[in-house]
Parts: structure tokens; sequence; C-alpha cells
């Protein structure tokens, strides 16, 4: 068959807890602002970002761009699993916006009444994900069902794994993973270190990855396409700071940022 190989480094996700939300993320001051940049919105000196853990480089970058536009604010993220980030906003943790890989965990949010009206700002499908030298010689969906082929996927009950379970139903095929993990980054690092032959992750993760993982396209993909959502909290402690950077996301400097990254424009 044919393949098609991508190569693109794991970034390896944040390992934020609650009692440490307030040194998470990616924190740094961005380059200093040019003249005519307005000053903080809401006076607030932070902005903390709830976002999935496949957002990491392109919200990083966000998050300068914003701070150089907001002097004296510190943009500061906790990437992880959307179902996990979910959960810990709905348990009471503070956040002022919230980006997640799938529709379904927002809705967990929303329904607890924490956010309302969220805008999707991006779609992305999946890729098998081999290392560099692809040594179990994996070039097809298919493949994936040999045993000898050691595999990871995504737990279910995040927004990787749920799109790889459609990617296969569509296909007709049944994968037994060796390991099942928590968020895309965490998935991808186990093809990085050569503990598995191949996984199933968003394609944008393979073209972060740098060269280290290469990226194997599939037609059953199509079928399993990721919206984006995002929205501002309805408890944020910065509200208009909240706002703002939910527009800059949604702006077309935002949507360039996230389409040179692989994402799909909503």
């Amino acid at each position: 068959m044919s393949r098609r190989v991508s190569r693109w480094a794991v970034t390896v996700p944040l390992a934020l807890t609650l009692a440490a939300l307030s040194g998470c993320g990616s924190g740094a001051p961005a380059t200093p602002a040019s003249p005519g940049a307005s000053a903080p919105p809401d006076g607030a000196a932070t902005l903390t970002v709830f976002a999935a853990a496949s957002l990491t480089g392109t919200f990083t970058e966000l998050g300068r761009t914003f701070e150089a536009a907001h002097p004296g604010t510190t943009v500061r993220f906790n990437f992880g699993s959307s179902a996990t980030l979910a959960q810990q906003i709905v348990a009471g943790a503070p956040a002022d916006v919230f980006a997640a890989a799938s529709p379904a965990t927002m809705k967990t949010v929303t329904d607890a009444s924490l956010a309302a009206s969220p805008a999707t700002f991006a779609r992305n499908s999946l890729q098998i994900a081999v290392p560099a030298d692809n040594p179990a010689g994996v070039d097809a969906l298919a493949d994936l069902t040999d045993p000898k082929v050691k595999v990871a996927l995504c737990a279910e009950q995040v927004p990787c794994g749920a799109a790889a379970v459609k990617a296969l139903a569509a296909a007709g095929l049944k994968v037994t993973p060796v390991t099942l993990e928590q968020d895309v980054k965490a998935t991808l690092t186990k093809v990085e270190l050569g503990e598995v032959d191949a996984a199933l992750v968003y394609r944008t993760d393979v073209l972060a990855s740098g060269g280290k993982v290469g990226g194997i396209d599939f037609p059953e993909a199509e079928k399993a396409i990721n919206d984006y959502p995002i929205a501002s909290l309805s408890t944020a402690p910065a509200p208009e700071a909240a706002r703002r950077f939910v527009d800059l996301v949604l702006s077309r400097q935002g949507e360039e940022v996230l389409t040179k990254a692989g994402f799909q424009a909503p």
C-alpha cells in the first residue's frame, strides 16, 4: 500500500495539579509590547486558560501574543486531557477560559452552567504515528490489528480516544492496544520512546514532533474529525481578559497560528 509519512517531537504535556495551579503552564512574559498596546483588561495580572494537550504549542504562542498586547497580564496554561480539565473546572478549579478537543468534553462544563455559547475555533484529524524508522513496517490502519504490532491509544473517555474508536469502527477493525493513555501527548510519547510500534494521535501532534515520529494518513480519519470549542467561563476571575483571549483565538491571527500547526479551520 502507499504510505504518506510526515516526519514531525513530543511536547510533553504539563503536569499540573489544582494545588499548584498558580504556577502552572507557560506564564513567561512575551516579547515587549508594541507602542499603543492596551492595559491589562480588568486590571488582571493573570489570565488562566485550561486547554487540551494538543493545543500546547499553538496556545503558548497565542498566550505570548496576548501578553504583548496587554502589558502587565500574564497568561498561564493548564494543558491536559480535555475530560480531566472539564472535571477540574466543574470541581471549582479557578480558570478563565476553557478550550476543549471535543464538544462532548465542553458539554460537561456547559451542562454545569459554567460556560455559555462555546465557539468552534479549529478541527483536527487523526494519523497513525510510527517511530521514525517504522520497524514494524506499518503503512495502513489494518496493520494495527496484527498482534505482533504494539499499539498505543488514548483512553476512550478522552477526545483522541473517542476519535480513534470512531475511526476504527468506520474501518470495521478491532485493535487491542498494549496501553491506554490519558491524553494525546502521553500517547505520542510512547511512540517517540520506541515503546510501541504505532499509535493513533492527532496530525498536529505528529507535525509538532519535529521529525521524531512519522505520520501515516488513512481514509477513515475523515470519519472521526474533532471540533475544538472554546468559551470564557462564567466564574472567570478575569472575565474581560477571558473574552479578549477568546476573541484572539477566533481572530484571523489565531486562525493563522492554528492552521500553520496543522489544524483545519472550522
